[in-house]
């Protein structure tokens, strides 16, 4: 091929996948309907570009010394839960999430803090205006002279800066309107998203840069561009929850330095997020008492015990076909719970439209809550409202046994301290509970044997 000569490839927007041809499905991710086409040069690739910087070392284990200040803490306790402590430098951070939820705002607010504490913050915006940034500033509070403010798309200017200023945190706002010069693609497709990300990756990488990065999303929820994005960074963080409501979810979803089961709650304020530290308390706030097909449940969050409620409502169906819709939940679990309780209950609701919600926003999906959703369908079901002090938590099988679940002691403990009297767990977890007291434990090993013990 002669020098300078473009041709033209297909990519797959999931994973990266290349292909000289258009095909139907993927035959990386297997994924239909993902291959788009873009030109590309063979002569030059950003993965050739010199960033100017010095060669890396070769070095032993035994040469590399960590300390416990390795780590940044942003001063807000949700958020560096969720990171694993803190902030690692070099350290590669993908934020994700619906637009309008809040990640440029958090982004923002951790520009000023960590600014105050003495850091060099380096904001660069590819979206807004100095002066739109300024005015988003100032609602959240006054920012230091260690922060500072740079709009530009061009990664080579912004490799160029950054190399310059040599700051302890940079902030890209957002990945998909970074563009390199050298890829002729526009901006925001894979070659330029996946380009762009592995120069900063090795921006950060080899001057100890943390580096955030904001990624758009998809209609289904996942950050748009490939999914090879999400492979190359260091830590991917995820917004959860209705942008219209006042809570917001940070969710670890990748984490290569603490767990990826830690979240951390927000509430959007007019001065910004701030952070929730009594989840358990807000995400029942609001519920009232005597109402049927209402219960309260424990899921396990991490290291945290969170208190969720659970809501079911059954109403005849005007069709042939029930139907059955779940929020906050896995719809085929939903259907799997019914199935056990008509066939080991003796519950026929083959005529009922079923629908289940978790409140709060968030998304559950840990099979601890099975023992609730069951009871919040049967008491929907019979129309009969459950104790308002219950909390059911217990894994459901198929033979319609109740089996054991993990750290029990630390949920009902949870449920203990914020006034719960009665709490339905399996008989497996008893020798467990032993040394818990000031709390009535309804011990079952069956769903019909739970349903008897509560419908009394």
């Amino acid at each position: 091929m002669a020098a300078g000569k473009s041709k033209t490839v297909f990519f797959c927007k999931e994973c990266g996948y290349e292909s000289p041809k258009w095909v139907g499905q993927c035959p990386g991710c297997k994924e239909w309907n993902t291959m788009v086409e873009e030109v590309v040069s063979k002569t030059k690739t950003a993965s050739s570009i010199s960033i100017g910087l010095p060669k890396a070392k070769v070095s032993t284990l035994s040469d590399i010394v960590i300390t416990k200040e390795d780590k940044i803490s942003t001063d807000i306790e949700e958020l560096d839960r969720v990171l694993g402590g803190g902030i690692v430098p070099g350290a590669l951070i993908l934020v994700g999430g619906d637009p309008g939820i809040g990640k440029s705002t958090l982004l923002l607010q951790i520009s000023r803090l960590l600014s105050n504490k003495g850091q060099e913050v380096l904001y660069i915006s590819g979206e807004e205006s100095q002066k739109q940034i300024k005015l988003r500033a100032e609602r959240i509070g006054e920012f230091g002279d260690k922060c500072k403010i740079y709009c530009e798309t061009d990664l080579d200017a912004i490799r160029q800066t950054i190399t310059n200023e040599k700051p302890n945190i940079v902030i890209i706002d957002s990945i998909q309107t970074m563009y390199v010069s050298d890829i002729s693609s526009a901006p925001g497709s894979v070659s330029q998203v996946r380009e762009a990300t592995a120069i900063l990756m090795r921006l950060a990488k080899e001057l100890g840069i943390a580096i955030w990065i904001v990624g758009h999303v998809t209609k289904e929820g996942t950050v748009a561009g490939p999914r090879v994005l999400e492979h190359m960074v260091d830590t991917v963080l995820y917004f959860e929850g209705d942008r219209h409501a006042s809570y917001r979810v940070l969710r670890g979803v990748k984490n290569r330095f603490g767990s990826t089961n830690e979240i951390g709650v927000f509430e959007m304020r007019e001065q910004g997020l701030t952070q929730v530290e009594n989840p358990s308390e807000y995400m029942l706030n609001g519920r009232i008492d005597n109402a049927s097909g209402t219960i309260v449940s424990c899921a396990l969050e991490g290291s945290r015990p969170l208190l969720i409620e659970i809501q079911a409502l059954l109403t005849r169906t005007n069709f042939g076909l029930p139907r059955r819709q779940a929020q906050g939940t896995d719809y085929n679990r939903i259907n799997l719970l019914m199935a056990v309780l008509e066939k080991r209950v003796g519950l026929n609701m083959s005529d009922q439209d079923a629908y289940v919600n978790i409140t709060g926003g968030i998304r559950i999906t840990e099979p601890a809550i099975d023992l609730a959703i069951v009871l919040a369908i049967t008491s929907s079901f019979r129309n009969k409202p459950l104790d308002t002090g219950l909390v059911a938590i217990g894994e459901v099988g198929l033979s319609g046994e109740i089996r054991s679940i993990s750290q029990i002691d630390k949920r009902v403990l949870e449920a203990k301290r914020l006034g719960f009297t009665t709490c339905v767990v399996p008989a497996s977890n008893k020798s467990s509970l032993e040394g818990v007291d000031g709390i009535n434990i309804i011990y079952a090993q069956s769903v019909d044997e739970a349903i008897k013990n509560v419908f009394k």
